[in-house]
């Protein structure tokens, strides 16, 4: 991946540089804050799933570095005969649901942006056998960190297409700036207030991502 980052001045390249100090400070502060609910989200999940707490999984980050993102699990492990783990609606129960649509699952990921692999906001970390099916153009969202939000999730979340999602990326990447963000922000607490774009049809999340290898 040979393209560097298209920002518009160098006002969006001070910013950068601003925005990944700030993230680890804030998640900090907001990690000590919400911790009496991170360790009673963490109680309810060991009652419903059992342990490990955490959904734990390799997602490319910046630059295609692989990092493991840390989430609440939502789902049972359950497996048919085969040894095949079933498909996601025969997994998540009701608690699953509501940590999903309360985006309490993403909770942990102030881990990783603590750790400096995440942002608060930005693309969403994809899985990374994604990776083979992007465009020249699609693998550039790698070229900011992966955030908990985005422009694709004020605007569809789980309801737009693949298509859709990676120009959505793709724009914050060439347009990142401090207006943008609070943009995303603000319209991301609403959407989450109101509970919108939560699932795909017929899927508990997205369906997933296929097309020919480039």
């Amino acid at each position: 991946m040979k393209e560097k980052l298209k920002f518009q001045n160098k006002n969006n390249i001070n910013y950068l540089l601003f925005k990944n100090h700030f993230d680890k400070f804030l998640a900090i502060i907001i990690f000590l804050i919400l911790s009496p609910i991170f360790l009673l989200v963490s109680l309810l999940v060991f009652l419903n799933f059992g342990y490990p707490i955490f959904f734990i999984q390799d997602r490319p980050g910046y630059k295609n570095k692989i990092f493991k993102i840390f989430k609440f699990k939502t789902m049972k492990d359950f497996y048919d005969e085969k040894g095949k783990i079933l498909s996601d609606n025969l997994r998540i129960n009701k608690f699953g649901r509501w940590l999903r649509s309360t985006s309490l699952d993403e909770l942990p990921e102030l881990i990783n942006i603590i750790k400096g692999e995440m942002s608060f906001i930005g693309p969403r970390p994809l899985l990374k056998e994604y990776l083979e099916y992007y465009s020249d153009e699609e693998i550039t969202r790698h070229n900011v960190k992966p955030g908990i939000t985005g422009l694709a999730q004020i605007n569809g979340r789980n309801l737009l297409s693949w298509e859709e999602r990676f120009k959505l990326d793709i724009y914050y990447k060439d347009n990142l700036s401090f207006r943008l963000d609070l943009i995303i922000i603000f319209k991301t607490i609403l959407i989450v207030l109101k509970k919108e774009g939560i699932s795909a049809k017929g899927n508990v999340t997205m369906y997933p991502f296929k097309r020919s290898k480039n």
